[in-house]
């Protein structure tokens, strides 16, 4: 066989150009033992690929992918009730604490004012009269007792005569 078609072959096998057939004829030609010395760092692609071509997967493929193959670990987590509301147990005591904060905040702004707001008045007591007096008859407290002490005396006087 001429060695000059066959380094053609070779050069448009690199280049992607050759067909079955000429694949074949270079993998007949480096299968000789007769392969020129410039040409032998070849050899061992195209026997390598006959070799493998007849070499099949072979019986136990399947046992040996199998057991390449680690099963899967399913690490599954039990979720309780407790665990599910855990989240929203979270938001309420976040909601809960700006709402103390912002109640804090209030009464802080709202410390120095003299006047009671209406929202403070809940559980305290109001010391302020309930009907309020005109202006005309107008008496103050003291001038009140004052004419209740009276009275009771002139009371007292009455009875021991």
């Amino acid at each position: 066989m001429d060695f000059e078609y066959i380094e053609r072959l070779l050069e448009r096998y690199w280049q992607c150009d050759t067909s079955l057939e000429e694949e074949a004829q270079l993998r007949s030609f480096f299968s000789r033992s007769d392969v020129p010395a410039h040409l032998l760092r070849y050899k061992d692609l195209f026997v390598y690929q006959q070799l493998q071509q007849d070499a099949g997967l072979g019986e136990d493929f399947d046992a040996r992918v199998l057991a390449e193959v680690e099963p899967p670990v399913v690490k599954a987590k039990r979720l309780t009730l407790t665990t599910r509301l855990v989240p929203m147990f979270k938001a309420a005591a976040a909601v809960a604490l700006v709402l103390s904060l912002v109640n804090v905040m209030q009464h802080s702004f709202y410390s120095k004012v003299k006047e009671v707001a209406v929202a403070d008045t809940i559980g305290k007591q109001i010391t302020a009269p309930s009907v309020a007096l005109s202006s005309d008859m107008a008496v103050t407290h003291e001038q009140q007792v004052l004419a209740d002490s009276l009275s009771r005396m002139d009371k007292k006087g009455e009875l021991e005569q």
